[in-house]
């Protein structure tokens, strides 16, 4: 007797199937362009309309992802976007990439995750496959999620038989080129056996390597240790770097000296705090779910208070630097190079420059930034940021009484940073092949 799994399989395995992927940012997009290159037809959503009136003109609007990216959508041959919900009620499988932030003291917001849950459960028909890519503590798939999909639904549903829901962790790495969706190895684990063939069916069109699990839970806790890895990693260089600044050791030649072991080290780089869509906040994720289950998390606690604290840490150093020659840092005027998280792409979710300008500014900095991927700031969650970047020029770097670099962004002139710059603060180690003509303009940090 076929079944709504069955049904789906052989749609899925067909391509036939239509594939909904709501949210349409750094995760959503390139998984969305994933489906339709692997012969699926897509519907993309999203509350902002102006994604999918951009994707609806074949134009992309994530550089890092290259102009090609969303050319074959204007054809509009297997391709629909939209802001409205009610859409879904056509999708055989819907992909959730919504947020997972932070709450003003740390905890877990699922808002978007529910939020999202109610309106595929109020539209999506029986036997659809639900998939939540958005990271979040072990249990959010089937403690979360699938009580407001069933909530919503206008009739009863049971999983496993006419819905279907499953976790894949997102490992999106944006502006890294050497990785794609295709492949990059993908996680599956179903809250049932039937929706997990059913997502390693879907993933099989459009990544080359599916990895089934043994459970959602599975899944979710492997994303979350693969982003504590590095946070803990980072904490740790961090306080290395902390220890043996006082010491007149460079902690930059310690690590690449440390990297030539070829086992039993991976190396790890200090910065001016963390940033991106998953790195500063999982952990606090997984924290919270611990105490809930009253298990202490000290370690990841600690991790999380050492890179929280780095943009404080930095800023000091400055002020340091500036006393040192006479300036304060009231009324000082500082340059920050690069606003972005990290270099070459134009995101700036939880950024630490965008700490590093509050704490200047809060100290009376005059304060300008110069990023090429990031023309101009917009208020955002934590940060109500309004700012235009400024051209690199000989006399902006003259003017400024520091340069602060913070994002390691290979448009930068370094060279001009070093012939007109009069006090660096440098937390990439960008400036390294200019230390001996720098002297003591270059400050590391």
């Amino acid at each position: 007797m076929k079944t709504l799994a069955h049904d789906l399989r052989q749609r899925l395995q067909s391509r036939d199937a239509l594939v909904a992927v709501v949210g349409l940012g750094y995760v959503g997009l390139p998984l969305l362009a994933a489906f339709h290159r692997a012969g699926f037809r897509v519907l993309g959503i999203d509350t902002d309309p102006a994604k999918p009136d951009a994707l609806r003109r074949g134009l992309n609007y994530l550089p890092h992802l290259g102009d090609d990216l969303a050319r074959p959508f204007a054809s509009g041959q297997r391709f629909e976007a939209t802001t409205d919900h009610a859409r879904l009620a056509d999708a055989d499988a819907v992909v959730v990439c919504v947020p997972t932030p932070l709450g003003p003291h740390h905890e877990p917001d699922l808002s978007y995750v529910t939020r999202t849950a109610r309106d595929i459960g109020r539209h999506a028909r029986p036997g659809v496959l639900v998939v939540l890519e958005s990271t979040s503590y072990p249990g959010t798939t089937r403690h979360d999620l699938l009580p407001a999909l069933l909530d919503a639904s206008p009739s009863p549903r049971t999983p496993g038989v006419d819905l279907f829901v499953a976790f894949s962790p997102e490992r999106e790495d944006p502006g890294r080129t050497t990785h794609t969706t295709r492949t990059i190895p993908k996680l599956v684990g179903g809250l049932d056996d039937p929706s997990r063939d059913l997502a390693v069916a879907l993933y099989s069109g459009p990544v080359d390597t599916v990895i089934p699990v043994a459970s959602a839970e599975v899944a979710e806790a492997a994303k979350i240790l693969e982003n504590v890895f590095r946070a803990v990693n980072i904490a740790l260089v961090n306080e290395v770097k902390t220890i043996l600044e006082p010491m007149g050791v460079d902690v930059w030649e310690v690590i690449d000296a440390a990297a030539t072991k070829p086992f039993g080290f991976m190396p790890f780089y200090p910065g001016p705090g963390l940033g991106g869509h998953c790195i500063p906040i999982d952990p606090y994720y997984l924290a919270w779910k611990a105490r809930e289950h009253h298990t202490p998390a000290r370690f990841i606690e600690l991790a999380g208070e050492i890179n929280t604290a780095m943009p404080a840490r930095v800023i000091d150093r400055l002020a340091r630097a500036l006393s040192d020659r006479g300036t304060p840092v009231k009324d000082a005027r500082v340059l920050v190079l690069g606003l972005a998280y990290k270099p070459d792409i134009a995101d700036v979710r939880e950024s630490p420059s965008l700490e590093l300008i509050r704490l200047l500014k809060d100290r009376g900095a005059r304060v300008e930034y110069s990023d090429p991927h990031v023309p101009r700031t917009h208020r955002m969650r934590r940060h109500d940021l309004v700012m235009a970047s400024v051209p690199l020029t000989p006399k902006a770097l003259a003017d400024a009484d520091a340069v602060l670099i913070a994002t390691h962004h290979s448009a930068f002139d370094y060279a001009a940073v070093a012939r007109h710059a009069r006090l660096v603060i440098d937390t990439r180690n960008a400036m390294a092949p200019y230390a001996r003509e720098m002297g003591d303009r270059l400050v590391r940090a």
